[in-house]
């Protein structure tokens, strides 16, 4: 067995996430979806253990001068904008405007240009989320 090294560490950050994940209304495959993104970004799982541990956002982590504040406020004014139903909705959840924010911040690093004229411009009325 020499040779084989054994991270627990990832799996306990696996296991909150999918806590996580699940009190905020996503589903499975859209956690493991988003993990193996992260596990393949060390400073975004840094990020994600700084979150998990202090309920907090490092902010370390940055695409086009943006970071996941940035991106956790443009969630929450979308929900502002688009879900106002007078009333908190699970759409609502902070936990899952984080989460998405995680999840924005991976493909924003894919194709910054799209997440700069969308949080910078808006969206279209014709466009969807």
């Amino acid at each position: 067995m020499a040779g084989i090294l054994y991270d627990a560490r990832r799996i306990k950050v696996y296991e909150r996430l999918t806590e996580l994940c699940e009190y905020a209304g996503e589903d499975q495959a859209w956690c493991d979806a988003l993990w193996a993104e992260i596990m393949l970004d060390t400073e975004l799982f840094e990020e994600l253990v700084f979150y998990l541990e202090n309920h907090s956002l490092l902010d370390k982590v940055k695409c086009a001068g943006y970071g996941l504040t940035d991106l956790y406020i443009w969630q929450m004014n979308r929900y502002n904008i688009i879900g106002d139903t007078g009333k908190n909705t699970a759409a609502c959840n902070k936990e899952r405007m984080v989460l998405h924010a995680f999840y924005d911040m991976v493909a924003m690093k894919k194709d910054p240009a799209v997440y700069v004229k969308r949080m910078t411009l808006g969206r279209g009325m014709d466009e969807q989320a």
